[in-house]
């Protein structure tokens, strides 16, 4: 597996235009938002049943989910991980409330349409394919080169 810093740098080769840079601090971090989102928005009785908890803010796809994909970013860096099970939390927590008052699912979907619409329109003013053609891990890569692009900003 590569370092955090490898996928970074690799990263950063298709995303070197301010434009396509800016539209990423958006974008990325909506989508991210929107597939938690999708995720709460699958029935959960298979969960209910299993686990009995019957807390929808616990037992959600995205917190199982959100689990597997803590073990990626914990192999990258115990504090990648924290940050990254911050922000799938605070997803959690964000998109519960919008079910309580909207129906998530069409918010969700949405959301993740326009927020991919942008995407492509940076990488079409970058000139240059989004990185998770080449490899799908950069899916999770995206957020947290967000998060440390914009903790590094000064």
């Amino acid at each position: 597996m590569k370092t955090a810093q490898e996928y970074f740098n690799e990263y950063a080769l298709s995303h070197q235009n301010k434009t396509n840079i800016s539209i990423h601090y958006i974008c990325v971090p909506l989508i991210f938002f929107s597939v938690i989102g999708l995720l709460m928005s699958i029935p959960t009785t298979f969960l209910e049943n299993t686990f009995g908890l019957y807390n929808p803010l616990l037992e959600n796809w995205a917190i199982v989910v959100g689990l597997l994909i803590s073990i990626f970013y914990l192999r990258l860096g115990f504090w990648y991980f924290v940050q990254m099970v911050f922000v799938i939390l605070l997803s959690v927590v964000l998109n519960f409330w919008i079910g309580n008052h909207f129906s998530i699912f069409y918010v969700s979907i949405t959301v993740f349409l326009l927020a991919w619409i942008g995407q492509f329109y940076g990488h079409k003013v970058e000139g240059a394919k989004p990185s998770f053609l080449k490899d799908l891990q950069f899916l999770l890569i995206g957020p947290l080169w967000v998060i440390q692009k914009l903790g590094t900003k000064k």
